[in-house]
């Protein structure tokens, strides 16, 4: 059974400022918390018999509610819950990778919660652990964010920051990558191993003040040649195309 307390608690969730206020977020199902439960434990766990019968090794030092499927509806966030809801500690670790040894993925004014999370898993995919997110750019513990990411908010660090002041204090010679339509063929490109790839805001691209530091402009070509087609790509998407070119083309150049 869970109390009233409890559901008002994690529904108050669903807003940034509480999120931030108690420096936790909610996770749901199976996968998500599941993954998250490998590297963390959780302040708080709600779940069916079914799922706390299967991970009793993740809950020696967790508050756990046993419920219903009934009862999980009026806690979850989500239209079909999955067994299972937690409550973890955000991460507070603000240490950035070198992007001298390792390829960055940054977002400018990414607002899209959807496109975020699906974003994250891309990085996730290609090996690339750290992502840098102007203040502008949606919040990681969103509830839709944290879902779409698939548990692969438990391995990507995500730092919010002023983009353009962190760019101006990088050494020149660091490459910095962002998608434009007047930039040159991302498949004719020779890429980095590392560095920092930039992409835009879902309608407006990259802003100005953050493309002065772009110091190699790229474009994803549309085929063939000439024929009327999509004014652009959704910025995931254009994502995962620009990461798998840099892991193909980029390994090749260590």
């Amino acid at each position: 059974m869970i109390s009233k307390a409890k559901i008002k608690y994690i529904h108050s969730l669903e807003l940034k400022k509480n999120r931030k206020k108690d420096g936790v977020f909610v996770a749901e199902g199976p996968k998500v918390v599941g993954d998250l439960l490998e590297l963390t434990s959780a302040e708080m766990v709600i779940a069916t018999h079914e799922w706390l019968a299967s991970n009793q090794q993740y809950l020696m030092n967790t508050e756990v509610v046993e419920v219903d499927e009934d009862e999980l509806k009026k806690v979850s966030f989500l239209q079909h819950p999955q067994q299972v809801l937690a409550i973890f500690r955000q991460n507070n670790d603000n240490h950035i990778a070198n992007p001298t040894k390792s390829l960055i993925l940054a977002l400018d004014g990414v607002q899209d919660p959807g496109n975020l999370g699906t974003i994250i898993r891309i990085a996730d995919w290609f090996g690339i652990d750290t992502i840098l997110c102007s203040e502008d750019t949606a919040d990681i513990y969103n509830p839709k964010v944290v879902q779409a990411t698939m548990g692969s908010i438990a391995r990507v660090k995500v730092t919010y920051l002023d983009l353009k002041e962190y760019l101006n204090s990088l050494p020149t010679e660091i490459p910095v990558y962002g998608t434009f339509l007047d930039g040159d063929n991302i498949y004719q490109r020779d890429l980095t191993a590392n560095g920092i790839i930039i992409m835009g805001n879902e309608g407006k691209g990259i802003s100005p003040a953050v493309a002065e530091k772009v110091n190699h402009r790229l474009l994803i070509p549309n085929y063939p040649e000439g024929r009327d087609t999509a004014d652009s790509l959704n910025v995931a998407i254009a994502t995962a195309i620009t990461c798998s070119e840099f892991r193909r083309n980029g390994n090749r150049n260590i």
